[in-house]
């Protein structure tokens, strides 16, 4: 069962929510926050909740203040950490743990906001940590992931040049608690090519699940 929801932020602002609950209900939520091109209902989010949901998980998704307003360039990460901590309130309302999760650019939020804001969360999921800036050749400073406690997983496919397995995996193992999954072939969306033998739906499916075994 989905539900729509309204998660107010600032002074008054707002924005949309989706609210997956699986049939039996679940103690962990995880909050899964889009990237910086495509919203909550994009195919890739509302698949992967779905999915997620599928394996007992309650999830929500929510949208950025400028996609809710429909901008094309993100904001800055003081503005986009605001609406996600909202969000991140919202659901704990729902759980009695939240696990911060997201695709590229939210998971990086979501690592903001628990590792320089405190935020208390369980546990983090990255579904493709966009460690190399677009256009960019060097990493970004990953100082703040350092001060996160609770345990981080990252996804990374093997055609990803934001999230190169290459540096994904020593950075990991600078981590308190890290791990990575490695998708072979996948790119920054984890479309995998055709000798992967995989479609992009038994991708996903494979994303879920994997992230369900981990939090277990």
């Amino acid at each position: 069962m989905t539900r729509r929801l309204v998660v107010k932020w600032g002074t008054g602002s707002k924005v949309t929510a989706r609210l997956a609950v699986p049939s039996a209900g679940s103690e962990t939520g995880l909050l899964l926050a889009h990237g910086a091109g495509a919203g909550q209902d994009h195919p890739f989010m509302v698949r992967l909740r779905q999915a997620l949901s599928a394996e007992g998980l309650t999830v929500m998704t929510f949208n950025y203040a400028y996609t809710e307003e429909g901008r094309k360039a993100p904001d800055r990460m003081p503005k986009l950490l605001d609406v996600h901590r909202a969000a991140a309130d919202r659901l704990a309302t729902y759980c009695d743990s939240v696990v911060l999760a997201g695709k590229s650019m939210g998971g990086r939020a979501g690592s903001h906001l628990a590792g320089e804001d405190s935020w208390p969360a369980a546990g983090l999921v990255y579904y493709g940590y966009p460690l190399v800036a677009l256009g960019k050749k060097e990493p970004r400073d990953t100082a703040h992931l350092k001060r996160i406690a609770a345990p981080q997983l990252f996804f990374a496919g093997t055609r990803d040049r934001l999230s190169p397995p290459g540096l994904i995996i020593p950075l990991s193992q600078s981590l308190p608690a890290a791990d990575v999954e490695v998708i072979e072939g996948g790119d920054h969306s984890f479309k995998v090519t055709k000798a992967i033998g995989r479609t992009y739906d038994e991708v996903i499916v494979s994303l879920a699940s994997a992230t369900a075994q981990w939090l277990k």
